[in-house]
């Protein structure tokens, strides 16, 4: 019946005046700890920078089946097993040749699901390494899961750096997200130098300090390596002193001798211990500091550095030693990041399309507040007055979650005001059929709310499961759409079946002996 208990209208006033405070919250400043909340504006409404990151995986496969090789060679010597030519070839297989009398035996081992040759995954049902033989010569190389679980391993570390890197440089509510197998998607708001993140993120930030060496003769072999402007070459020693890894921290700073910005650096316990014995023994050489394949610098050791933390030199501007600084701090990246999709949007695009998108909106509401009343009068003015409601609960509920709104979200915003009249309309149509038949306006009314909620609800059910669709496998731009379309739903739902209703009750109930009520 059209009847609702004081308990009920004193329930959903309080529920619609929370959600009224939480909506007006985002446009005038309350001192309210309680609910300090507000809608954060997405990168196309506020300005900033999209990247799209591809991770090249190619590195880290080359890595793992080196140590793969070291692991393989020290497996022979201790098993006494003979073995030749164990090498790497086309950059993703291992091979080697065994005698006869060993090959059933490595066999056996690679097969071995509790062994540690070439692990077993329970859940992949799969070893981590696929194996060939052919005339005793073994090919060696990961397998189908073996990849994935590489990847996987690999892009989280990623994620986690990148992270750490753009929360490093203070940008505003970034966004962080993996997308597929191999792609991050980072979203900085607000963000004023895109040029500066993008540099940071195309860094592997490899760090190693190695001695040049006065010729190619080497027991750790040598490679030439360039620097980082292209000047000169040097013959650098590919044994690696300490690496980024032994860093702790790292900053810049002002050396008061020579009036130069410097990156200083502190090592951990280990790399204290072996940069001091490497500097002890080779006073008067050049050090080469290496970072991705680039050297920075090669200065000449002077004395022994004992103390765990030294210095970098390489005519840095301070904002290059900031960003180095930076870079040493958050960590190596394991695999190169390809930016292969990059869009940015400034403040000023972002305001027009906040000031086209509430445009739309308000002549969208006035016209369809117009059409109400002149088409249903009084219920009507009931009607519209559920639509502001339902505006103020929608903002509200976006608000409470500290959601993104982005110009799709604008939209979805928009057709949500349609189809909350679209339920007024189906209701009050019915009604109009129920008075034919019906003379006791309160049955005819509250028939006309009962025998349409199944049209009703049929249609906005229908509509919420596009909008879960579209959340969980559309794009940032379609999940803000679906979004505001899902909560939508439910906030139309609630205005039409109890805020409407609870007006429509008091009017019919007081006006229940006038021959035409709509």
């Amino acid at each position: 019946m059209l009847y609702f208990s004081k308990f009920r209208i004193i329930l959903i006033a309080i529920f619609t005046i929370i959600f009224a405070y939480l909506t007006t919250s985002n446009f005038l400043k309350f001192d309210d700890n309680y609910l300090d909340k507000k809608i954060n504006l997405g990168l196309d409404l506020q300005g900033g920078s999209y990247l799209l990151l591809e991770i090249d995986n190619s590195p880290v496969i080359l890595q793992r089946l080196q140590n793969k090789l070291s692991s393989l060679r020290k497996f022979f010597k201790n098993e006494n097993i003979i073995f030749k030519n164990l090498k790497i070839v086309n950059n993703d297989t291992i091979s080697f040749e065994l005698g006869n009398q060993f090959v059933n035996k490595f066999e056996s081992d690679l097969q071995d699901k509790e062994g540690d040759i070439n692990p077993y995954y329970q859940r992949f049902k799969s070893h981590k390494y696929d194996y060939e033989v052919k005339d005793n010569i073994f090919f060696l190389k990961f397998s189908k899961y073996g990849l994935v679980e590489l990847k996987n391993s690999s892009l989280e570390e990623a994620i986690e750096i990148v992270r750490r890197r753009v929360d490093e440089v203070g940008t505003n509510e970034p966004n962080i997200l993996r997308r597929g197998k191999d792609r991050i998607l980072v979203e900085l708001p607000g963000l004023d130098d895109p040029m500066r993140i993008k540099s940071l993120l195309g860094k592997t930030a490899n760090l190693s300090f190695r001695f040049v060496s006065q010729n190619e003769e080497s027991t750790f072999g040598t490679e030439i390596i360039q620097f980082e402007d292209g000047s000169e070459e040097l013959i650098v020693s590919k044994r690696i002193i300490i690496s980024g890894e032994n860093l702790v921290d790292a900053k810049p700073n002002m050396d008061n001798q020579t009036n130069q910005t410097v990156v200083t650096f502190t090592l951990d316990r280990v790399g204290a211990k072996r940069f001091g014995k490497a500097t002890s023994s080779g006073i008067g050489k050049r050090l080469a500091i290496v970072l991705d394949g680039k050297i920075i610098s090669a200065p000449v050791v002077r004395d022994s550095i004992v103390g765990g933390s030294g210095q970098i030199t390489g005519g840095f501007t301070f904002q290059s030693a900031t960003d180095l600084a930076l870079l040493l701090r958050s960590g190596a990246l394991p695999a190169p990041l390809n930016i292969i999709e990059e869009r940015t949007v400034g403040p000023d695009l972002g305001q027009d399309s906040i000031d086209a998108g509430i445009l739309a909106l308000i002549i969208g509401f006035f016209l369809v507040i117009i059409f109400m009343f002149f088409k249903y009068k009084v219920f009507g003015l009931i009607a519209n007055f559920a639509l502001i409601s339902n505006l103020f609960l929608l903002v509200g509920i976006l608000t409470l979650f500290e959601a993104t709104l982005t110009l799709p979200g604008i939209a979805g915003i928009i057709l949500t005001v349609g189809m909350a009249v679209d339920a007024n309309v189906l209701i009050f149509e019915r009604i109009k059929e129920e008075i034919k038949f019906e003379k006791n306006s309160i049955i005819a009314f509250d028939s006309g709310y009962n025998r349409s909620k199944t049209a009703v609800i049929d249609a906005n059910i229908t509509t919420l499961i596009s909008a879960i669709i579209l959340f969980f496998l559309g794009s940032g731009p379609i999940k803000g759409f679906a979004l505001t379309l899902g909560v939508g739903i439910f906030s139309t739902l609630f205005s039409v079946y109890f805020i409407a209703r609870l007006l429509t009750s008091l009017y019919v109930t007081k006006n229940k002996d006038k021959e035409k009520l709509i």
